[in-house]
């Protein structure tokens, strides 16, 4: 089959011809309809090769959509044909945070050697996947997997995010997305989908600043050195309840430290190395800083009704297998308005 490959540290990632995977026991077969581009990913690709903590060749994706094509031995409940989205952060399945749903925060993942699919182990940017356990597959029943797929991160992580704030998210309450791409797209329509808040967006593109408020976004403002006193004015000096930083760049998190209120949520979820310093007084008094990782299988087949539902709707731009080193290209040149997705099929 044909496959996406991260495999040499430093190098673009290349299409590549590998052997056909086949389910053993406990696994699952999937032929891929469709897997989601992350910032994620060139993240992992910019890491040194000492810094990697598991072996190249990669198979790349970490957001995955498919239909069972076969099953190994003791693979019960799984229908043959059925369309399924992953869930990517892969755990123990037994540990104590496991065991109350949240393989994202597996005590035993490094210990034991669990990758999630496409941060590890093989991904879905290829023509077939396998899955280690039938827990970690989610029915998708009528929704377009290409449409959907890239919920099973850039909406499970956002939606982790929101309902880690959701006491503070009350009417009369505002809350600050920066960055207002893949993630953030999809993080201001949950909040409208689930919250009261009011929604004030950050991009430093125009295109993205456009889109923000063509999904819900109440005001939208340039993410420059003067945001978090426009953030200021707009809430007659308080400043925001709650911050979701989906950058995590060290201009976005100072940014984010200077638009939060008495008493608000910082919550960092990009991976662009950047933090927010926490003492005394700074940021304002009683401020929970957090940087949460992922979500809960829970929480992926709540966002998944929430799209079935129609109040959220991510914005794809799709490419062919062939196409997916471009695809890479123009996310890291920030040429991606939403979530590209690779069609193996098309």
């Amino acid at each position: 089959m044909r496959a996406v490959q991260y495999r040499t540290p430093g190098a673009a990632p290349e299409v590549v011809t590998v052997p056909d995977p086949e389910p053993g026991p406990g696994q699952i077969l999937l032929k891929v309809a469709a897997a989601g581009v992350c910032h994620s990913d060139i993240a992992v690709m910019s890491l040194p090769a000492d810094h990697l903590g598991f072996p190249l060749p990669l198979t790349l994706g970490h957001e995955g959509a498919g239909t069972v094509a076969a099953v190994g031995a003791g693979v019960e409940g799984v229908e043959i044909g059925a369309m399924m989205a992953v869930y990517g952060p892969w755990g123990c399945g037994r540990c104590r945070m496991c065991t109350r749903g949240a393989e994202n925060y597996c005590l035993r993942a490094a210990e034991l050697g669990i990758f999630p699919p496409g941060l590890g182990a093989p991904g879905a940017m290829a023509e077939y996947l396998i899955i280690d356990d039938a827990r970690h597959l989610v029915p998708m029943g009528e929704l377009d997997p290409v449409q959907n797929v890239s919920l099973t991160d850039a909406g499970l992580t956002p939606y982790h995010a929101i309902t880690l704030s959701l006491p503070k998210l009350v009417p009369g309450s505002t809350t600050v997305v920066i960055g207002a791409g893949g993630l953030g797209h999809v993080a201001i329509q949950l909040l409208r989908a689930m919250t009261a808040t009011r929604v004030i967006a950050l991009d430093v593109s125009e295109d993205r600043l456009d889109l923000a408020r063509r999904v819900g976004a109440h005001d939208t403002v340039l993410s420059d050195a003067s945001a978090a006193e426009k953030i200021r004015a707009l809430t007659d000096g308080e400043g925001a309840q709650v911050v979701l930083d989906f950058v995590g760049a060290p201009a976005t998190t100072a940014t984010a430290a200077a638009a939060a209120g008495i008493a608000a949520d910082i919550t960092v979820v990009g991976l662009g190395g950047g933090t927010v310093a926490v003492g005394f007084g700074s940021p304002p008094y009683e401020t929970t800083v957090r940087s949460p990782y992922w979500g809960t299988r829970t929480e992926l087949i709540e966002v998944l009704e929430i799209a079935r539902r129609g109040e959220v709707s991510v914005h794809v731009e799709t490419f062919t297998l062939d196409e997916a080193p471009l695809a890479y290209e123009r996310l890291h040149a920030g040429q991606i308005t939403g979530r590209a997705v690779i069609v193996p099929d098309a």
